[in-house]
């Protein structure tokens, strides 16, 4: 690879890991090409964009990048695998299942809307993670639950009291 070539490289994943907010860094060493073109498929079903690349141009573009990386460019060895998605606990659900099959991709770490997570340990931490539209439906839940209550002790009281009323005037 010539110096250009490297370059333009280097500029491309600069600019993947600025329009992204959640980065993967996975390890996928070690799969067959029938096990890797499955994690491949799962990859594109779950919207997950899955590249690998070479450690010391990815270390170069978080170094140009305007993210602070923290300790993720200390994980680069080895073989490395990008992992981008819309949702934040997506690839780490995808490396859940896809466990269940084969003992690979490991997590080496993970960067999702400013924080950091590095090591393998951190996964069920990240499949915990609530995306954004959950966070959301959970707080629209929870803004309606007291106008719902209200509302039905309400209709409840109204029914009491005409029940109140009949049985009165019934007397």
């Amino acid at each position: 690879m010539t110096r250009e070539e490297k370059a333009i490289v280097i500029k491309d994943l600069t600019a993947q890991l600025a329009e992204n907010t959640t980065i993967y860094l996975a390890d996928i060493s070690g799969l067959d090409a029938t096990t890797t073109s499955d994690l491949r498929r799962a990859c594109f079903k779950a919207n997950i964009k899955l590249s690998v690349v070479k450690n010391t141009l990815l270390a170069k573009a978080m170094e140009a990048s305007d993210k602070e990386f923290g300790e993720l460019p200390g994980v680069l060895s080895g073989n490395t695998s990008l992992m981008f998605s819309e949702t934040g606990n997506g690839p780490a659900k995808l490396i859940k299942n896809f466990r269940k099959k084969a003992d690979k991709p490991l997590l080496k770490g993970a960067f999702i809307e400013e924080a950091i997570f590095v090591g393998d340990d951190k996964l069920e931490t990240l499949v915990g993670i609530k995306s954004k539209e959950e966070v959301i439906g959970d707080i629209i839940a929870l803004l309606q639950s007291p106008a719902k209550n209200v509302i039905s002790g309400l209709k409840s009281g109204g029914g009491k009291l005409a029940g109140i009323l009949k049985t009165l005037s019934e007397k």
